[in-house]
């Protein structure tokens, strides 16, 4: 085939498929342009699953009238001027080909007017041509209209989900749009039903509320300050979903997929989510202009940072800063069933002498922990099913898996004591005698000084065969051998983004702790309790299961009737 020039209806229809992949695009490039014009109010209508009709209004600048036709030219932009203006976008679009682009796969209708102009400026294009071009009245801003998206190309168009796909994409590009500029009012119409809108006060919890549901934004821990290089607000291990797609990030206010912000956030949740939940993440990055490129993509979704290795670190520890310092318990809220109680009352509660005076709640303020990380002073009652320890609390009732909670204890000190080069060792009186796979043998092998770092003596004995002398501390003997397996196997699995020091941490706090089932003391639940409270994350255990849950003293008082 013959080398030639492509005719240029031809070249803008290919064009507009980087830029237009689905009705969501035309939607956020739109949104984009309204924004770059400084609307304080934006309105999105979408019927058909966008394809019969998109329609964006906003209140912004406007375009002047001698410029509206020249808006659809391809390279024709208003945010740079030279090449060396890419280094440093400051606006969310630059290229210079969304409308062109809209307009060679649709019907597209322009109204607009500035502050400055009498009149608006009205222009109908089909096929990417002015079909008619007047004046008529309208508010300050613009309104463009999109009508039978890819009706001349039928290839993209067969290609299109369900419309209730469709209108799905278009309500999240409205709502991460609606969290990254809780300034401006955000309205949107999916099929004529009003499926979203935001105050515009600015206060991001609030769009919150209107996204994700009163009960999740009560559970969203701030991280950092508004304002600051690094703020938004995060999901308390509680609130958790069993997909990445809660994740929003905003570099420089503009809407951005990263898998290294991803890995990055996820990376701060290890230990306090359960395996393959994930959270949900509202963050915005400040960075210099020049530390990013969003030249990578038409879309402008996917960029580039400059400094990868410190953005990572510094999103890791100021969200998992965060987690740690405002992590609440996680409040039962389902309604208690109530109990049928005896028509008399059995005799009085005898005294009971462990209450001891100090254990007495202080009903002053000064008995309230300081952050919501910090465990309140608990008074332990008793024992539940020979798993979860009860105990009072000045705001309510706590039930505290036991095993959970001595995980939690347990793997914190383990790492501790390695960190310091203090491992506990325990000698064992008889070697102990372990066999091994021949898998398993090959990471014995190769991680052998690392174990022997944690505390095992760990001797070979013949083929697959090994002697355990000792090990940690913490470690029951009856449970070492099973211990060691398990970590060895842990230690082989591929494709983890755990560390081997805190996959041995974890199987060992795993085998050492109380079991469910175990019959506890008074004095070890309240040991327990006392040492769960110094841990830096009493929350959740290694493995990201809650340690506890509380059932508030207002909760409480409703169900028995003391409240209305």
């Amino acid at each position: 085939m013959s080398i030639k020039i492509l005719e240029p209806e031809v070249v803008s229809k290919i064009a507009a498929g980087e830029v237009v992949e689905r009705p969501a695009s035309v939607v956020k490039e739109l949104i984009e342009n309204s924004l770059d014009a400084a609307a304080t109010q934006i309105s999105v209508e979408a019927r058909g699953g966008g394809v019969s009709l998109m329609r964006v209004i906003d209140n912004g600048a406007g375009i002047p009238a001698d410029e509206v036709e020249l808006a659809f030219h391809r390279h024709a932009t208003s945010k740079i001027d030279s090449f060396t203006d890419v280094d440093s976008v400051s606006s969310l679009g630059f290229r210079g080909e969304a409308l062109p682009s809209i307009a060679a796969v649709a019907q597209v209708e322009m109204l607009t007017r500035t502050m400055d102009e009498v009149a608006g400026t009205y222009l109908n294009l089909k096929n990417g041509e002015v079909v008619e071009k007047g004046k008529r009245g309208c508010p300050q801003g613009t309104t463009v209209t999109v009508r039978h998206l890819f009706q001349n190309v039928p290839a993209r168009f067969k290609f299109l989900k369900s419309a209730t796909t469709e209108s799905s994409h278009i309500s999240n590009v409205v709502t991460q749009y609606s969290l990254a500029f809780p300034e401006v009012k955000f309205t949107l119409f999916i099929d004529g039903r009003m499926a979203l809108q935001t105050q515009g006060n600015g206060e991001m919890r609030d769009v919150l509320v209107k996204v994700y549901g009163l009960k999740a934004a009560e559970e969203m821990v701030m991280v950092g300050e508004a304002g600051s290089q690094l703020w938004g607000f995060v999901s308390s291990p509680s609130i958790a979903r069993s997909s990445r797609g809660y994740l929003s990030f905003f570099v420089n206010r503009r809407w951005v997929r990263s898998p290294l912000l991803s890995r990055a956030l996820e990376d701060a949740y290890h230990g306090l989510l359960m395996t393959g939940k994930h959270p949900i993440a509202v963050l915005n990055i400040s960075l210099p202009y020049q530390d990013v490129d969003v030249n990578v993509h038409p879309t402008k979704r996917e960029v580039r940072f400059r400094n990868e290795r410190e953005l990572f670190a510094t999103v890791q520890k100021v969200v998992r800063a965060a987690l740690v310092e405002q992590m609440p318990v996680p409040l039962v809220r389902r309604q208690l069933s109530p109990i049928a109680m005896p028509t008399s009352l059995g005799e009085e509660q005898e005294e009971r002498p462990w209450m001891r005076q100090e254990e007495l709640f202080d009903s002053s303020v000064s008995a309230k922990p300081t952050s919501k990380s910090a465990l309140p002073i608990l008074r332990v009652l008793g024992q539940l099913s020979g798993t979860y320890i009860i105990a009072e609390g000045p705001d309510g009732l706590y039930l505290i898996d036991q095993h959970a909670a001595h995980e939690r204890v347990l793997f914190e000190r383990v790492r501790i004591q390695r960190a310091r080069s203090e491992v506990e060792v325990q000698g064992l009186l008889e070697p102990l005698t372990i066999e091994v796979a021949p898998r398993q043998e090959e990471v014995l092998k190769a991680e052998g000084e690392v174990l022997a770092s944690f505390g095992f003596a760990i001797e070979p004995f013949g083929q697959l065969t090994y002697l355990l002398r000792a090990v940690p501390a913490v470690v029951k003997g009856e449970t070492a051998a099973e211990a060691i397996g398990e970590i060895l196997d842990s230690l082989g699995e591929q494709g983890s983004e755990m560390g081997l020091e805190e996959k041995i941490a974890i199987s060992i706090a795993c085998h050492s702790a109380v079991k469910a089932g175990d019959i506890l003391s008074l004095e070890e639940m309240r040991s327990l309790v006392r040492d769960m409270e110094l841990t830096e994350s009493p929350h959740t255990c290694p493995h990201g299961r809650p340690t506890m849950v509380r059932f508030s003293s207002s909760q409480l008082e409703r169900e028995f009737g003391r409240v209305v």
